[in-house]
């Protein structure tokens, strides 16, 4: 094999016969991992690629991108690493005319990226940044798809937060970005994910999003999430879950850090979020959490929030998902401690459900982490609404509530509350026994 590989790229080189054709044997070859590695390491193999790849002839130059292409897909550093060199050349060609070769020059970067951070290292010196920047205003859909993959990679390096998202920040990229994403139905599917995702990496791995939020990123989304939601499920086209999940994850970050208070206050993202569950609740069940993530941070602290989900009548919904799956119902019961948290009134209504026999279930769960959550919201009930104890021992809670004494995180919280269930109805003492044990 070595010989073969050697006699290729001699074949290259001498540019006897069909120099093309011996590029397409070529391409072919590299498709084959230990090829690749056999390749890069014969003598002047990379220089002869370069030197095709920026000839005047411009089916050489697109026949040696696809070589270098099909090099980029190597999961061995030392090949991406041969292909430094050529590195400034590909940023060069994202300004041509070739439409073809623009985008495998785009996938080619996007691929050694992933795999050196070498190569990352010597494309920020030599203006990734500014290229892709310019490129992102293409008006051709498959030139977006590749800026956002490029993007997307980058934005996921171990060095992202340092060296990377501060020059996407700086630039043009992060508005483009969000329009692209809001127009996403109309301008392309592709773009729009990629760059839905590119968002994502930025929001979740940069503390400060001030660039964001001053682009008006949370209304822009909400109002993405109202139209995707009002597509459903009547027009909903093919594959809208890959858009509406890093979306929903966009913006339940967002909301997550400080200063979004009060940003995005619209009753009708609650009503859009339950359309976007219902919806793909059967076939891509992993957007229920994504949903209910962002519907815990709307309600966390959110008198607003809280009070539109029971006004809207989206209470009966929301306990439906509660045994939909192990993190579905630790944060349904989340948000239902939300909206206890904001005192009588919404603790009544809670229990007018009624509430307290679906909790019961709850109790007997192996997880931990539910059986806390749920011992938690049965506090806050009791707290704000004394007779729900006594409801709560009718019904034989006493007895799920035993069965925890005796495990070592929750038997605190257990106990706290069987002293207010064993206590006579209206001593508020036993109440205030429940408070320590639970803050």
């Amino acid at each position: 094999i070595p010989g073969q590989v050697l006699e290729l790229l001699r074949g290259v080189q001498r540019g006897s016969e069909d120099r093309k054709r011996s590029l397409g044997r070529l391409r072919w070859a590299l498709q084959n991992e230990e090829t690749q590695q056999k390749f890069v390491r014969l003598d002047g193999s990379i220089r002869t690629l370069t030197g095709l790849f920026t000839s005047s002839l411009a089916d050489l130059q697109l026949e040696a991108a696809r070589c270098l292409h099909e090099l980029s897909h190597s999961s061995v550093p030392v090949v991406a690493e041969a292909c430094l060199p050529v590195t400034s050349y590909l940023l060069t060609y994202l300004s041509g005319h070739s439409l073809e070769l623009t985008e495998l020059c785009l996938y080619t970067l996007g691929n050694l990226i992933v795999e050196s951070e070498a190569v990352r290292k010597q494309l920020l010196p030599q203006g990734i940044i500014p290229v892709l920047a310019s490129c992102i205003q293409s008006p051709h859909e498959a030139v977006l798809e590749g800026v956002g993959y490029v993007l997307s990679q980058l934005l996921q390096a171990k060095e992202a937060p340092t060296e990377i998202i501060p020059l996407v920040l700086d630039s043009v990229l992060p508005q483009h970005m969000l329009r692209l994403v809001c127009s996403g139905l109309k301008a392309g599917m592709g773009a729009a994910v990629e760059f839905a995702w590119c968002l994502h990496y930025i929001i979740c791995r940069h503390k400060d999003n001030v660039v964001l939020l001053a682009l008006g990123a949370v209304p822009a989304l909400t109002s993405l999430l109202l139209h995707l939601a009002s597509q459903i499920p009547q027009d909903a086209p093919e594959g809208l879950e890959l858009l509406v999940c890093p979306v929903l994850r966009c913006l339940s970050n967002l909301l997550a850090q400080t200063g979004c208070q009060g940003q995005g206050q619209d009753g009708r993202l609650l009503v859009a979020l339950f359309l976007i569950l219902q919806c793909f609740l059967q076939q891509h069940p992993f957007l229920v959490q994504e949903c209910l993530w962002l519907l815990n941070n709307l309600t966390a602290d959110d008198p607003f929030f809280c009070s539109a989900l029971l006004s809207l009548g989206l209470l009966p919904a929301l306990l439906q998902l509660l045994t939909c799956s192990q993190m579905a119902t630790v944060l349904v019961l989340t948000v239902l401690c939300n909206i206890a948290e904001q005192g009588p009134s919404q603790c009544q209504q809670l229990l007018q459900q009624p509430l307290l026999p679906r909790l019961l279930p709850l109790l007997t769960l192996p997880d931990p982490e539910a059986v806390g959550q749920c011992l938690e919201l049965l506090h806050l009930l009791f707290l704000h609404c004394p007779e729900a104890a006594a409801a709560f021992t009718r019904q034989g809670g006493h007895q799920a509530l035993e069965q925890h004494q005796s495990t070592p995180e929750l038997q605190e919280r257990a106990q706290a509350l069987l002293g207010v269930v064993r206590q006579p109805p209206g001593d508020p003492s036993a109440c205030q026994a429940t408070l320590a044990a639970f803050s």
